[in-house]
């Protein structure tokens, strides 16, 4: 290589380094990051310093490898919750199963992206045969509880149904307005997979509507009444699936249902037939397009253009 030509590219990129040395000063580009003395490999360009006109350093470093990300080979680095979902049954085949006996999905599931819920209805309007929220309680997917609060309905409350909901005229006294109520448990289920049974009377006492290839309702999953032994297409109750499938009793008693409870009983459920069920139902639901996926180092690394320059710094490197 000719030795004009050289000193030329030297140059050019002493100016490209000084340039952002001088953004990463004013905060407008990350800082590179250099290799550690311990995390050296073999190949890559050690880190140097560069002396600059003024006296001054900046670090200079080779390329490094970026780590490879684990991700299903369908999916693209940006992939929602709900295409995650899609390849539940991939993915699941490097969890490792639960201290209770339930299948464990795997880490990059992201098991705080599913929630179950119940809510608990009293009658109003005539003759009480109006359905409104008086109790929601929302569970994790380990079944710990997230949100449980007793709600004011709108209308004046004409029967407390109490054998059913359990609930009472005291329970009222420490409830809170249903719209605050709603406000709340709608940022929980905000891009969350949601769990429970017959679980459209519960987004309708919310006045909600979620996406349906983000609900999982437990009362419409033909592999559990399969495995429960009941007819595919008979309605079975959530006390019925609980004892057959957990040999386990709820709703038992005249003091109602607890809502906390029948969450924790869906989600059980939920994760007993867990890969089956997401793996039937990534092959029912229509593909979605791929997210578009964006380099970041792309919309940095455009800054370098002198056109993209203020004036101060154009006029402070040269």
């Amino acid at each position: 290589m000719p030795q004009g030509r050289s000193k030329k590219k030297s140059r050019k990129h002493q100016r490209f380094m000084e340039r952002r040395a001088l953004l990463e000063q004013k905060g407008l580009l990350s800082p590179r990051r250099c290799l550690g003395s311990q995390a050296r490999v073999a190949g890559p360009e050690p880190c140097s310093m560069l002396t600059k006109a003024g006296g001054t350093t900046a670090p200079r470093c080779g390329k490094v490898p970026k780590p490879k990300q684990v991700i299903s080979p369908s999916l693209s680095p940006s992939a929602s919750p709900d295409s995650i979902a899609r390849h539940h049954s991939v993915l699941l085949s490097q969890g490792n199963g639960s201290s209770k006996g339930v299948r464990t999905s795997s880490p990059l599931l992201r098991p705080g992206k599913y929630v179950a819920i119940d809510c608990e209805m009293v009658g109003t309007g005539p003759q009480g045969r109006l359905s409104e929220l008086a109790r929601c309680s929302v569970v994790n997917y380990e079944g710990d509880v997230i949100y449980d609060k007793y709600v004011q309905p709108e209308l004046p409350i004409v029967d407390y149904r109490t054998r059913w909901s359990g609930i009472t005229k005291r329970h009222m006294k420490s409830a809170i307005p249903f719209k605050a109520a709603q406000a709340e448990v709608l940022k929980i289920l905000k891009d969350k997979i949601v769990v429970g049974h017959a679980i459209h009377n519960d987004f309708q006492a919310l006045k909600y509507f979620h996406p349906k290839d983000r609900t999982r309702d437990t009362s419409q999953i033909p592999v559990l009444k399969q495995r429960a032994g009941l007819p595919v297409r008979a309605s079975v109750s959530l006390k019925s699936l609980a004892g057959h499938l957990l040999k386990k009793k709820i709703q038992v008693g005249c003091k109602g249902h607890s809502s906390v409870e029948d969450a924790q009983t869906a989600m059980e459920l939920y994760r007993l037939v867990e890969v089956q069920w997401e793996t039937e139902l990534a092959r029912s639901l229509p593909p979605r397009p791929p997210s578009p996926v964006t380099d970041p180092t792309t919309d940095s690394n455009q800054y370098m253009d002198d056109r993209y320059w203020p004036t101060d710094l154009m006029t402070s490197s040269l």
